[in-house]
């Protein structure tokens, strides 16, 4: 008879994820995470059409609208992709000098995930999983 697992008591309650589902969540969060991606693609000098990728393919025309009044809602699908371009910026802030953590992205790797091409080529060539993998190469680093 299998029993159940019983964890240590813990003072940590993590906050419950927010629900991309509803709009109230996705307007809340909407223009605060499109002016961090902007921020983010210019401290990292990343091309307006890589740019538009990283964002899941957005044509010229509603990416510059998003560019100029950020003050819109975005799909949670958005939402997701810019909330792991932070993690990866917080991440390379923690882990390397100002400079070297938005160069970072640039720079070829020679780690196997990367195959000598920069990280950048690595996740807009392959979206979401690939900033997924990024993230937990970074969170591992910064873990030790």
């Amino acid at each position: 008879m299998a029993r159940a697992v019983r964890y240590p008591s813990t003072r940590y309650h993590p906050e419950a994820p927010p629900d991309l589902g509803a709009r109230a969540e996705r307007e809340r969060l909407s223009a605060p995470a499109l002016k961090a991606f902007f921020n983010i693609m210019t401290r990292w000098q990343v091309r307006d059409e890589d740019a538009r990728a990283l964002l899941g393919g957005v044509t010229n025309g509603p990416f510059y609208e998003m560019k100029r009044e950020p003050d819109r809602v975005v799909e949670a699908d958005r939402l997701t992709r810019i909330s792991y371009l932070i993690g990866i910026f917080k991440a390379l802030q923690i882990l390397h000098s100002k400079s070297l953590a938005d160069q970072w992205m640039q720079l070829p790797n020679q780690n196997p995930i990367f195959a000598g091409r920069t990280p950048l080529v690595y996740i807009t060539r392959g979206g979401l999983p690939a900033m997924q993998t990024v993230r937990r190469l970074l969170d591992a680093r910064r873990a030790g």
